[in-house]
Order: structure tokens, then sequence, then C-alpha cells
């Protein structure tokens, strides 16, 4: 695995040594990075469901100011604090272990909001549904947020989620799709 473009482009970062989670592959990684923007200028991104951390890291490297990370394994979370610390970016970051409803209720209790959301949970797991509903419940999107959905291709989410609607859904290597959801206008 490898930080795809940026600050730290061609650095690599370790997988959680585990098969409780999987990795976006760089392929994957790349694609989807396309489609929502090369690079940001600041704001702040949410990684649910984190893994290695691979996909908040890229956002990093690509621009956003500050990346909170989630993941409920401990494995997961000790790979994360490894990855920042090898690219000496701790200070662009918190990682938290906890459950991602506990982690988005405490966000909100916070008063964050956050500028792009990366849900990559374990496939057939969680709802989307319920995640999206929850962001909104506790107000911690922006009015212009992207929120990114990565899950399998067989799997359809619908086009609207309470106030957010699809924007984009597009399938890479007839395994994962990647679905985007912003506010409704």
């Amino acid at each position: 695995m490898r930080v795809i473009a940026g600050e730290h482009k061609g650095r690599q970062i370790r997988p959680v040594p585990s098969n409780q989670t999987r990795p976006t592959t760089d392929k994957a990684k790349e694609a989807l990075f396309q489609v929502i923007g090369p690079y940001f200028e600041g704001g702040m991104g949410l990684d649910l469901f984190a893994g290695s951390g691979g996909l908040g890291i890229e956002a990093l490297s690509r621009g956003l100011e500050k990346v909170i990370f989630v993941d409920r394994y401990q494995k997961a979370i000790s790979t994360i604090y490894e990855n920042l610390k090898m690219l000496k970016i701790e200070d662009q970051a918190e990682v938290f272990r906890t459950d991602a409803f506990r982690a988005i209720k405490a966000a909100g209790k916070r008063g964050l909001q956050f500028d792009w959301i990366f849900l990559d949970p374990p496939y057939g797991k969680v709802s989307f549904e319920d995640t999206l509903e929850a962001l909104h419940e506790h107000q911690i999107v922006s009015q212009n947020a992207t929120i990114v959905c990565e899950h399998t291709a067989q799997q359809t989410l619908p086009e609207e989620i309470g106030p957010f609607k699809q924007t984009k859904s597009e399938t890479y290597s007839s395994i994962i799709t990647i679905s985007l959801y912003q506010y409704k206008e």
C-alpha cells in the first residue's frame, strides 16, 4: 500500500496485520480521488471504519488540513498511529478507537463539522442508510460536504438517504463501487 499523490506521493503505508479489515487497493484509491477531485484546499475529513487509515492519509497528502480516524479494532488503531508517525503527520490527525456511531455522536457533541467523510465499512456489516442518518442527526456534515461510500458492486445504495442525494456512483473492476452523497440542493 502506498500514498498515490500529493505531498507524500509514493510513500509506503502499512496495512493492518489482520483479516478483520480490507484495505482499499491503490487502484481503487486512485480512481476514488480522481472522481472526488484530485487535490483539496484545506478542509476537515472524517475516516470512519479507517482500517490502516489509507483514505484519510491520502486526503491529508492531497491537501486536507486535518482528519479524524475512527476504527474499533486495536490492530487498526495501532497501524494508523504507526502510519501517521512514519509520515510525520500526527499533528494533522486525531485517532479514536470506538464504534462509528459513538464517534459520530461524540463529534456532534464537540460541534465538529466535516467537509469530507469517508465510509468504507466491512462489506455487508454496516447500514449506509443508518450511518448517513446518524451523520445528519448529529449535525457533523458541513453544508457543502461530500460523503464517500465504498461498497461492493452487488450492493446498490438508494438515490436519496434522508437529506442526502447521491451525486455519483461508479464501479471499478466489477468489485468495488464508489457512491458519493451531498446535501440536496
